[in-house]
């Protein structure tokens, strides 16, 4: 039988939405989730938000603190860890106690000898760099992340991935309507794709930003030959 959420979990997850639909930034909402963790997973000391990168280095995207900034560091050194398989592998990934046969030794090592960490946590994000982005939690006290640190931290990796896709979307319609704001001739096109083919203003741009891509054409050039088209049909 599953066991409930905390009652502080659930108050966490209610001020974490609405940072998120408050029109809140990417990064205001990762850097609330970072700190959310430590304060409702279980054993949770340091928190981070991570994406692999093409070269396999990671990025972080998000921490609590610099200690979960460094562990991105040392794992990228190490080509092992946590975050590295919950991507790769889509798994969750735990290790109670780095100090006893841990599943990264390289990795063991480093942390060890530069850090306070004993315990790791990686969960695979779905949003988020093609889903090449993890949330990773760590914990001082080895055995400290339980299965219950598991469950909670489960939901809130998917809560995570729910809150990146808002947040990018509400990104990508602020940076439309800012260029349609700039640019009279970029709105009209819009205007006039929307009209034609039933279809919202998100769409409607990507259409104009993959024809400049398309042809190597500035986007303001591409919608004055839309805009031009329109004119000639109309006369």
């Amino acid at each position: 039988m599953p066991q409930p959420i905390p009652g502080e979990a659930t108050q966490a997850f209610a001020s974490l939405a609405e940072v998120v639909y408050t029109g809140s930034s990417s990064q205001e909402v990762l850097d609330a989730i970072c700190r959310a963790a430590v304060d409702i997973v279980p054993g949770a000391d340091h928190a981070c938000i991570s994406v692999l990168e093409k070269d396999q280095q990671l990025r972080t995207r998000a921490a609590n603190d610099d200690i979960a900034r460094l562990m991105d560091r040392l794992e990228s050194e190490a080509r092992e860890g946590p975050c590295l398989d919950s991507i790769v592998e889509d798994s969750v990934q735990r290790d109670e106690d780095i100090a006893s046969s841990s599943t990264w030794p390289a990795l063991a090592q480093l942390t060890l000898s530069r850090t306070p960490i004993r315990g790791m946590l990686g969960f695979r994000l779905q949003q988020g760099a093609g889903g090449r982005s993890a949330l990773n939690i760590f914990s001082d006290t080895p055995r400290a992340l339980t299965e219950e640190s598991v469950s909670i931290g489960a939901m809130l990796a998917a809560f995570t991935s729910v809150a990146l896709a808002a947040a990018e979307h509400q990104t990508s319609v602020e940076n439309l309507r800012r260029g349609l704001e700039s640019n009279r001739e970029i709105g009209k096109a819009v205007g006039l794709l929307m009209a034609a083919h039933s279809i919202t203003d998100e769409e409607a741009f990507a259409i104009l930003r993959s024809a400049s891509s398309r042809t190597n054409t500035k986007l303001a050039a591409i919608a004055e030959k839309i805009n031009a088209a329109h004119r000639d049909q109309l006369g």
